[in-house]
């Protein structure tokens, strides 16, 4: 049986064919997945090595909480530590150098005259040190004052500076002219990273102006191992009058910090992986669409064959066996054909990352789990997808399959339909039930719920798919029964006289299609509702925002110097711990923090409880979300923390802003006694004009004044929504991107039934020919069925999509998504789009179904 499954793959090679293409598509997703995490991760890695390079290294012992530190960090930020350590550390038996980290984040104007595109990649400044062998010049020599830097070389090149050239500098807020005098090759890719040098005086006075540092690098001499060394440093500092009780110090070994560095970098790469195989899996499961219909209608093409077999002596388990053999020869060779389609996206990808100016390290690698994992899973899902029409042949009596007229061809769909009637219902009721729920208390938690509803919708959808197919394709049908007579009543009983089969096929498309039409309902009810939320509560003229997160200290005085601004309030943003009076483990919560004054000048936010006013003495503000879920309640006292100190503060108010997106806001009084630099955390100015300037002239102004830092937008309301609706825009073309696979593979799909179909009526169609059906009439009948086919597959995944994210705005309305907005001219446009489908899909079957010779077909048994 072994060799009759082997010859059979082999002479339907055709046949199968698009299941192989299907398997290859999806495989190719997931080996790309693969190679480039590895890719990621050994790019990622040699940064780690490059750039924790010494033996040992002290750094605070407490998580801290001032958001300026994560530039420099992927992982805990942690208390700074007193600079003043590195003479205590030197002094150490076995300690060659130390060197305190001074770092911090900045811009830099490229050669062009623009900020270089880092494609999310940090830029940020370091102190260079002679003695440090990690940071070699590679060209030129190093800097002297603030007027002078060094480049890594892989941000030499990105930036387009050579050695001599001068540029501008954005450094603690403030513009600097200076000149590059050299080049540092750290050995290893930054993956897009710009990193500046300078010398140890302007590192100090730009990035430690308090004297303290995240980390100070200990290099040893040799004479003893890392955890010996690592010992003497701790027993040293320790007593220390330099390690205050105020910065508690833990000195690691390098291979504990090396270590820590990958585990961070690990889990970041482990959620990009995760959400590309959502993706590839989605892809696979639409694959097995394909794989399952093309076995189905070859299973029924062939039960004579198989009713020899039986004949002979074969048991209906041979017969299953051998079917599941021809499907795992399919998973393999698509499998195999997957690994190499998968190393070309990768290599595609790196091309396009180096584009980006992210250069990847090394090349596409080759791991032999990947290879296996992409083989076993391509087996799987064609040996799982062709189990039911396995069985289906194997169960088929031998007298039966060999009528003349074939056996009934399917089973009746009513236990079917009663299940999908009662997922499908047990969905719906999810659904309502988290509505409901999030509309009488909109800081319940029916996130879960809604999405474990939706998933039950769709799967009974697609149980329901074949018992709903015959009466709304033939409503679909009507026009093409009125316009294209007799074709379109052709087509209208050969896309419904088995609605298993075309219910698959249009299944495969329905799943791309709801999850498509979901996204868009959710990127336009965020767009609306972003807009509404500006509109309501921002009393701001200009808004002024920066490109890195945060604004230049120097850009926010230049701006509020301006005689044309009226007020030019500031929103800064840290991280607290937060305690209660419970004795619970501290939260740790978003602060932004504002002059009180800001509420009813630039901004307008009601309070639900208490006053607002209160942060005028010294009072907090809570959401009301983050009150309910801690247990707290107005009045109540809580503790602030961070690595400058406590402070117990009152809940003055409990506000309900989505736009305000913090779940805590403290008068900037609070603020600038816990957090370590104020002027550099200022994340958005809110601008008021003067009594009596135009908006235009306040607009010409406040441009002008943020034109030399490069990095700062003013927008007025319209061009801030305006810029977030882009960053959904933008996450949407993701999401449509990794969609259009699965789109494709349905594409394939209907390709694929239309072919099969073909052979499979190979005798009705010489049969109509013989009568007078002409070619152009024929190829118009497969096309017509194939239209039908995707704009059903296309109607029933929108309906789904769009009913199911219909939900989002109640439940998530306390993240701000406010609004529902259904976008009827985009879903028109892939409807359109589903005609446009139909059409190319039927090309191949009706083009081979126009040639087939009328003498031939109708001989065919």
């Amino acid at each position: 049986m072994l060799r009759v499954a082997l010859r059979n793959v082999r002479a339907h090679l055709v046949r199968l064919g698009l299941s192989i293409l299907a398997v290859v598509l999806g495989v190719s997703f997931v080996a790309g997945t693969f190679s480039l995490r590895e890719m990621l991760s050994a790019t990622f890695d040699g940064i780690v090595d490059a750039g924790t390079s010494s033996d040992v290294y002290l750094r605070g012992a407490d998580d801290a909480t001032t958001l300026v530190q994560q530039n420099a960090s992927a992982g805990a930020v942690r208390n700074t530590i007193p600079a003043d350590l590195v003479t205590t550390v030197e002094g150490v038996d076995g300690v060659a150098h130390a060197f305190a980290d001074l770092t911090g984040p900045l811009v830099i104007v490229g050669a062009d005259g623009t900020v270089p595109p880092t494609s999310g990649a940090p830029t940020f400044g370091l102190a260079w040190y002679p003695d440090d062998p990690a940071t070699p010049i590679s060209s030129g020599v190093a800097p002297s004052g603030p007027a002078e830097f060094m480049l890594e070389a892989g941000s030499a090149e990105t930036t387009g500076l050579a050695v001599g050239d001068t540029t501008t500098l954005v450094v603690g807020g403030q513009l600097t002219e200076a000149t590059l005098t050299g080049v540092v090759d750290m050995g290893a890719s930054m993956a897009g990273a710009t990193i500046v040098f300078f010398d140890e005086p302007t590192a100090a006075a730009a990035f430690s102006p308090d004297g303290t540092v995240s980390t100070i690098s200990v290099l040893g001499d040799g004479s003893v191992d890392e955890q010996t060394l690592a010992d003497r440093v701790d027993d040293a500092v320790q007593g220390s009058a330099a390690s205050a009780a105020s910065s508690p110090v833990e000195v690691i070994t390098g291979d504990t910090a090396r270590a820590e560095a990958r585990e961070d970098i690990a889990t970041m790469l482990g959620f990009v992986e995760t959400f590309l195989l959502v993706f590839a899996g989605i892809s696979l499961f639409v694959g097995g669409f394909i794989i399952s219909n093309t076995f189905a209608m070859t299973v029924r093409q062939r039960q004579r064959e198989f009713a020899l077999l039986r004949a002979v002596g074969a048991s209906p388990l041979q017969v299953f066996a051998s079917i599941l053999v021809q499907a795992a020869v399919v998973g393999a060779v698509g499998g195999a054909l997957g690994v190499a389609g998968g190393l070309g996206l990768v290599m595609a990808l790196k091309v396009v990352f180096e584009s980006m100016g992210m250069d990847l390290a090394g090349s596409v690698p080759v791991s032999a789990s990947m290879v296996v994992i992409s083989l076993v899973l391509g087996i799987v899902v064609s040996v799982v997808s062709a189990a039911v029409p396995a069985r289906r042949a194997a169960l088929v009596a031998p007298v039966e399959a060999m009528r003349d007229d074939s056996p009934a061809q399917s089973a009746s769909l009513r236990v079917r339909t009663v299940a999908g009637l009662l997922v499908a219902g047990a969905g719906v009721s999810a659904v309502v039930a988290a509505v409901v729920t999030a509309a009488r208390d909109d800081t319940a938690s029916t996130g879960s719920l809604l999405g474990v509803g939706a998933a039950a919708v769709v799967v009974g959808t697609l149980l329901l798919a074949p018992a709903i197919a015959t009466p709304v394709l033939r409503v679909m049908a009507l026009p093409f029964v009125w316009l294209v007579k007799p074709l379109g009543r052709l087509a209208s009983g050969n896309v419904t006289r088995n609605p298993r089969r075309t219910a698959s096929t249009a299944s495969a498309l329905m799943i791309g299609m709801s999850l498509v039409g979901a996204a868009s309902v959710l990127a336009a009810s965020a767009q609306a509702s972003v807009s509404g939320i500006v509109e309501t509560e921002s009393r701001a003229d200009l808004i002024v925002q920066s490109a890195t997160g945060t604004l230049p200290a120097g850009a926010v005085a230049d701006i509020d110097a301006l005689p044309e601004v009226g007020a030019a309030d500031s929103m800064t943003l840290d991280q607290y711990f937060v305690t209660d009076s419970s004795g619970a483990e501290a939260t740790r919560l978003y602060a932004l923090g504002t002059d009180p004054g800001v509420f009813g000048r630039s901004w307008q936010t009601e309070a639900v409880e208490g006053d607002l006013a209160t942060l005028d003495q010294g009072q907090v503000s809570v959401l009301r979300s983050t009150m309910v879920s801690n247990g707290w309640v107005l009045g109540e006292q809580v503790t602030l923390s961070t690595q400058l100190g406590e402070l117990d503060v009152t809940i003055g108010s409990v506000f309900d802003s989505p736009a305000l997106g913090v779940p805590l806001v403290v008068p900037a009084s609070v603020f600038d006694q816990l957090s370590a630099a104020p002027a550099d955390m200022v994340t958005m100015l809110l601008v008021q004009a003067a009594d009596g300037v135009a908006q235009a002239d306040l607009d010409t102004a406040v441009t002008a004044a943020a034109k030399p830092y490069m990095i700062v937008s003013v927008m007025d309301d319209e061009e801030f929504v305006s810029s977030l609706a882009d960053q959904v825009n933008q996450v949407l073309t993701i999401l449509y991107a990794l969609l259009g696979l699965s789109i494709v593979i349905a594409i394939l799909g209907i390709v694929n039934t239309l072919a099969l179909s073909v052979i499979e009526r190979t005798r009705e169609i010489g049969l109509m020919r013989a009568v007078g059906l002409g070619r152009a009439q024929l190829a118009a009948t497969i096309t017509v069925e194939s239209v039908l086919t995707a704009v059903f597959g296309t109607v029933l995944g929108l309906a789904v999509g769009v009913g199911l994210a219909a939900g989002m705005p109640t439940v998530f309305q306390s993240a701000g998504l406010t609004d529902l907005v259904v976008p009827w001219g985009g879903l028109g446009v892939m409807l359109a789009i589903s005609v446009v489908v139909g059409m190319l899909a039927a090309v191949w079957p009706a083009v081979r179904a126009a040639r087939l010779p009328v003498l031939e077909a109708v001989t065919v048994d």
